[in-house]
């Protein structure tokens, strides 16, 4: 049975394979991020076009999905920061996942659900934070109620089931990633020695080419729901 590397200190609990998984990861951002920005010409670079492109995209996303210009200024950097991270903690599992005994020491932090819903909880706030700052508390909250008052409680409802589609619809597609090619790793593999060796080895490459498909999508669906959350909270319907 798998295990979490748990670290107890004064009786709280702390998951040392994500925050390991997501400091390295952030690290990894920062490196690739003041690589690619290093020398910014006039004329760009390759470099320099590759970081223009996924600025351009992640751009995109917010004008498509968010009509408040002083939402969209602010939203900007929060939306190339969160689909770079996102994307790098996606495929960090997918090749390279380090185990000691039954204890995961390093593995894709999305596949975590407390990661995940962290991501969730920041995007919402966000969106309260642009929904009061641009109705006002009392304003923001009569919103619930609209167009009629019954419907208060149901549009709370609502929130929770943001939160918890935003956050598990990440997790549970890298969490399944990961757990076929451990599959396919520990169990397919060595079952009948080399014939289903070798017939693991270009299964496992296929699957791996697919899972990393799967996470830029995945990065890209949870930005885009996000920008489609702090939206809905800057329109008045």
């Amino acid at each position: 049975m798998e295990r979490s590397f748990v670290f107890k200190f004064l009786g709280l609990k702390f998951d040392l394979t994500g925050i390991i998984g997501s400091t390295l990861m952030a690290a990894v951002v920062l490196f690739v991020c003041i690589w690619l920005s290093r020398k910014v010409e006039m004329k760009p670079n390759k470099k320099q076009n590759v970081l223009e492109y996924l600025i351009d995209f992640t751009d995109g996303i917010v004008k498509d999905n968010v009509s408040d210009p002083d939402a969209r200024r602010h939203l900007s950097l929060y939306a190339f920061v969160l689909f770079i991270y996102i994307w790098f903690m996606n495929q960090l599992g997918l090749f390279l996942e380090v185990k000691v005994g039954d204890t995961m020491i390093v593995k894709s932090p999305t596949a975590d659900p407390v990661t995940t819903m962290s991501f969730a909880m920041m995007t919402l706030l966000l969106s309260f934070t642009f929904g009061m700052q641009k109705f006002g508390t009392g304003g923001y909250w009569r919103n619930y109620a609209e167009p009629v008052s019954f419907l208060f409680p149901i549009n709370m409802i609502e929130e929770i089931t943001n939160f918890l589609t935003l956050s598990l619809r990440l997790y549970g597609n890298i969490y399944a990633g990961e757990v076929l090619l451990t599959l396919i790793g520990n169990s397919f593999a060595p079952s009948f020695g080399v014939t289903t060796l070798v017939l693991a080895a270009p299964l496992a490459m296929i699957w791996q080419g697919f899972s990393v498909f799967i996470g830029s999508i995945q990065a890209y669906v949870f930005v885009t729901l996000s920008m489609v959350y702090v939206g809905k909270k800057v329109t008045k319907e």
